[in-house]
C-alpha cells in the first residue's frame, strides 16, 4: 500500500478551518488481488462477495488521505468543549508536527473516559470535521461478535464485511476518524473477541496489510484516526489501554456548562427561523437551571423549552418551559 500523486486540495472546507485540507491519493489494496479472488469464486456462488469484490474494483484502490493544509483554528473547539482541553491540547501538537511538511497526519489513537453525557462522540465527530475526513461508528454495547470490526468469512450464512473494511472501501478517505464508542461494554461471554481485531488495528504497522476476514484481501488501514469512548477504563484490556493515549473527561463545571448552554441557545435561534420571535440571549435563572443537564441533553431542552415557550405565546424562555433538570441529574451534575 503506498502513497501516490501530489498533495491536492480538498475542496469541501468546514467555516471553522483556517485553511482548506489537503490530500494525497493512498492506495488501499491492490487491485490485481482482487481481480484474482473475483476470477477463482465458483459462478452463481458467493454473490455477496461477488458483489464486494466487484464494488472494490469499480471504486478503485485509491482514496484521499487528507489533513490541513496548515494548524487549523481551533478556537471554537476550545470554546464549545472546554472540558476537552487536554485532548485538543494533544491533537494540536499532532497537527503542529505535520503542518509544513510533506508528511502524512499521524494522530495517537484516543481513549475518552468519563461519565455519559459529557460529549465524547460529539468531540469525535468536531475532530472529524476540523480535520476535513469521513468518519466511521461502531457502538460497541450493541456488538454480539468480533466479526463486527473485522468480518465473517463469507462461508458462514449471512456473513459481512467488517465496519472497518466497510468504512474505507465505501468512503472516500483514507485516514477517517473511526470512533469505537462504549468500548468497555464489549465485554462479555462471545465466542469471538469483539476486541480482538484492535490488537492489530491500533498498531501502525500491523494496521498496514489489515485483511478483513469476510473478504480475505489485504487493506492499508494504518491511517485511520482511532477514537474510543468508555465510561470506565476498568473493563478494558491492558493491551489495549496500553496502545492509546487515554484521557480523563470531566463534567464541565458549573460555569462552563452555562456558557454551553447559552452558546446552543444562541446556536439555535439563529438556525431556524422561528428563532428571531426570542429574546437574543436567556436569563440567568434559566442558564441555572441549564447547567444541571449534560451537556448532549441540552438541545432536547432548548427545543423543548422553545416549543412550550411558543404554545404560551411567549418570546421569552422560562424556567418552566424547560423539561425537570433534577430528575436527569444523576451522577452527571456539574463539578464544584
Amino acid at each position: 500500500m503506498s502513497l501516490s500523486k501530489d498533495l491536492v486540495p480538498v475542496a469541501e472546507a468546514g467555516a471553522h478551518r483556517a485553511s482548506i485540507p489537503i490530500a494525497r491519493m493512498r492506495s488501499l489494496y491492490r487491485l490485481d488481488e482482487v481481480g484474482r479472488k473475483l476470477d477463482k469464486l465458483a459462478h452463481k456462488e458467493h454473490e455477496s462477495l461477488r458483489s464486494t469484490y466487484e464494488r472494490m474494483l469499480e471504486k478503485g484502490a485509491e482514496r484521499f488521505q487528507v489533513k490541513p493544509s496548515g494548524l487549523p483554528v481551533m478556537d471554537h473547539l476550545y470554546d464549545d468543549l472546554p472540558n476537552f482541553a487536554d485532548v485538543l491540547d494533544d491533537i494540536k501538537r499532532q497537527l503542529a508536527l505535520c503542518e509544513d511538511s510533506g508528511d502524512a497526519l499521524e494522530i495517537t489513537p484516543l481513549l475518552l473516559l468519563g461519565p455519559p453525557g459529557v460529549g465524547k462522540t460529539h468531540f469525535a465527530r468536531e475532530l472529524s470535521v476540523l480535520l476535513g475526513t469521513g468518519m466511521g461508528f461502531l457502538s460497541m454495547s450493541s456488538m454480539t461478535a468480533g466479526w463486527v470490526l473485522s468480518g465473517a468469512s463469507s462461508q458462514w450464512k449471512g456473513a459481512r464485511p467488517g465496519k472497518v473494511f466497510e468504512t474505507l472501501v465505501d468512503g472516500q478517505y483514507a485516514n477517517p476518524v473511526m470512533v469505537v464508542d462504549e468500548i468497555d461494554k464489549a465485554g462479555g461471554e462471545h465466542a469471538y473477541d469483539p476486541l480482538g481485531a484492535l490488537y492489530s488495528l491500533l498498531e501502525h504497522d500491523t494496521a498496514g496489510n489489515f485483511t478483513d476476514e469476510f473478504a480475505e484481501v489485504p487493506i492499508d488501514a494504518s491511517q485511520v484516526i482511532w477514537v474510543a469512548t468508555a465510561n470506565d477504563g476498568r473493563a478494558i484490556p491492558d493491551p489495549i489501554l496500553n496502545r492509546m493515549n487515554v484521557y480523563e473527561v470531566q463534567a464541565p463545571d458549573r460555569d462552563a456548562a452555562r456558557h454551553i448552554a447559552a452558546k446552543l441557545y444562541r446556536s439555535i435561534r439563529a438556525d431556524h427561523g422561528w428563532g428571531e420571535r426570542f429574546e437574543t440571549a436567556p436569563t440567568a435563572d434559566v442558564l441555572d437551571a441549564m447547567s444541571e443537564m449534560a451537556p448532549r441533553e441540552m438541545r432536547r431542552a432548548w427545543m423543548t423549552a422553545f416549543g412550550n415557550a411558543k404554545l404560551d405565546r411567549r418570546d421569552r424562555v422560562e424556567v418552566r418551559d424547560l423539561p425537570d433538570a433534577r430528575a436527569r441529574r444523576g451522577a452527571i451534575g456539574f463539578v464544584q
